[in-house]
């Protein structure tokens, strides 16, 4: 059966442009649906494309405005269960509640447990996500998880900008791992900063572990929300002698102050994806790149489909 006639992809409100390309490298047609309000504010969506004993995908970042992204999704997915669909996956670029995924102090929720336990109870049958916060959050989920890195595609385009005297560098201790890879794909040598957090958009950048002087330097994150990380350590690195700085990571988010800070910072370059789509004064900043993952994800929801493995894709 042509994949067109097996398969149907739907697009929630958060990132259409980005199923659009993942629709284009398939070879399919999005699939059609209405996604209205009432007059209260309530969301109400109707598949108008016949989802019989299909394999189904609905492509949705819980992206700004958080709450309303995902309240989406579940209904969504509510809505293909109903409609005798034979299998639902959640495509979620970016999976929001990520950083609440553990009790570090009293009397606090554990959100990304939460999110979770909604998308399944909402009639997910599998998930498909990209670049988590952390690697143990496909543990909290009761169904199948594909987890999709978007190292490939920052890599091939630092390769190709051939960056000589490269170090890799994580701004935090928790992008060790991360920084260890991308220092495998790109030849470079690797350090570390020891970063401590005061509040949710301002950190501390302290000591250095390993060699920035005279050296081009990257830096790799999962994601860039208020841009305070980076920028702190953009100006750390500087000012221990770095030539040029680049920042890679997979989220661009953005919030608050974030082109300022960028703006204002000693970073030559950031480059992220669309996992999630760029608020319009983001576009403002002229050292900015943005790759797509329509590809990856394309690749991965086809074999998906087909029952073959994810995994080999990055292999």
């Amino acid at each position: 059966m042509p994949l067109n006639k097996s398969i149907k992809i739907f697009s929630g409100s958060s990132n259409p442009e980005l199923t659009g390309k993942i629709c284009d490298y398939l070879g399919v047609t999005i699939g059609c649906a209405k996604i209205e309000k009432f007059p209260d504010g309530e969301k109400i969506i109707k598949c108008t494309d016949d989802v019989r004993g299909r394999d189904c995908f609905v492509v949705q970042s819980c992206s700004d405005p958080v709450d309303a992204s995902i309240m989406e999704l579940l209904i969504f997915l509510d809505c293909l269960k109903r409609a005798s669909a034979a299998r639902v996956t959640a495509v979620i670029p970016y999976f929001g509640y990520a950083r609440q995924d553990r009790k570090d102090e009293g009397r606090t929720p554990i959100t990304a447990k939460l999110v979770a336990n909604l998308i399944t109870t909402a009639g997910a049958d599998r998930v498909l996500a990209m670049d988590l916060h952390a690697a143990q959050l496909q543990g909290f989920f009761d169904i199948p998880v594909d987890h999709l890195f978007a190292e490939p595609v920052l890599t091939r385009y630092f390769k190709e900008k051939k960056i000589d005297n490269l170090t890799i560098v994580s701004p935090d201790t928790g992008n060790i791992k991360r920084a260890a890879r991308y220092v495998a794909h790109l030849n470079g040598e690797l350090a570390i900063i020891h970063k401590r957090r005061i509040n949710g958009s301002e950190v501390q950048c302290g000591e250095i572990i390993g060699t920035v002087k005279d050296r081009n330097v990257l830096m790799c994150d999962d994601m860039i929300t208020t841009a305070g990380t980076i920028c702190t350590a953009a100006k750390l690195v500087k000012e221990r002698g770095a030539k040029k700085v680049f920042v890679g990571a997979t989220h661009g988010l953005f919030c608050d102050k974030a082109v300022e800070n960028i703006a204002n910072s000693p970073i030559d370059e950031v480059v992220v994806t669309d996992t999630v789509p760029l608020k319009s004064n983001i576009k403002e900043l002229a050292n900015l790149r943005v790759l797509t993952v329509s590809d990856i994800l394309g690749e991965a929801i086809k074999r998906i489909h087909k029952n073959e493995s994810v995994s080999a894709l990055f292999k």
